[in-house]
């Protein structure tokens, strides 16, 4: 297995809406093994296709002892919102904000295998399909921003310098980025 490179903001693929997986065999099992042990490594909630560079729609997930991954899901979600909580991403290091989530999903998809995947979820395991499913469809969670948080997170993210960044992200990452829900997202 290996240790993947993740795209941080700015980068094209992180707004271009992924492809169906077509393809199942080894090649798709080793890439979500590596995803995997990447988001581990990270100590991330879920790391989606795009935020490696692949433009498929395929991501992993740990929350809360629940540990898997998720091949072209759909979500469906409730109508009603569970309280705003800290969110973070991967792709946008640093940086932490407070976000209204649906309540409850339901997810369909596949396995690497092909199998299928049926999974209902509330709390922060339905945070993080959320959040894991609009990277699939070219968003981040900071365009779910609004009012003062969005201006915020749009002037830092303007103020960054990603270049510089990343670099310095891919040494310290490890120590203290934490999970992109709940701990280590600063507000």
């Amino acid at each position: 297995m290996a240790i993947l490179s993740i795209r941080i903001i700015g980068d094209p693929v992180l707004r271009t809406v992924a492809e169906d997986v077509t393809v199942f065999g080894p090649e798709l099992a080793k890439l979500i093994e590596d995803m995997h042990e990447t988001m581990l490594d990270v100590r991330g909630a879920g790391l989606a296709g795009p935020q490696i560079g692949v433009n498929k729609r395929l991501f992993t997930y740990s929350v809360d002892g629940a540990e898997g991954h998720i091949v072209n899901p759909i979500l469906v979600a409730s109508d009603d919102f569970a309280p705003a909580e800290p969110e973070g991403c991967l792709s946008v290091p640093g940086m932490g904000f407070t976000l209204a989530r649906y309540r409850w999903v339901r997810i369909t998809g596949v396995d690497m295998h092909g199998a299928p995947i049926d999974l209902e979820a509330t709390g922060t395991l339905a945070k993080c399909f959320q959040h894991e499913t609009d990277h699939l469809n070219g968003k981040l969670y900071v365009d779910r921003l609004e009012g003062e948080d969005r201006k915020e997170a749009l002037r830092a993210i303007r103020m960054a310098n990603y270049h510089d960044v990343t670099a310095g992200t891919v040494a310290k990452r490890a120590r203290t980025v934490g999970s992109a829900f709940g701990a280590g997202a600063a507000q």
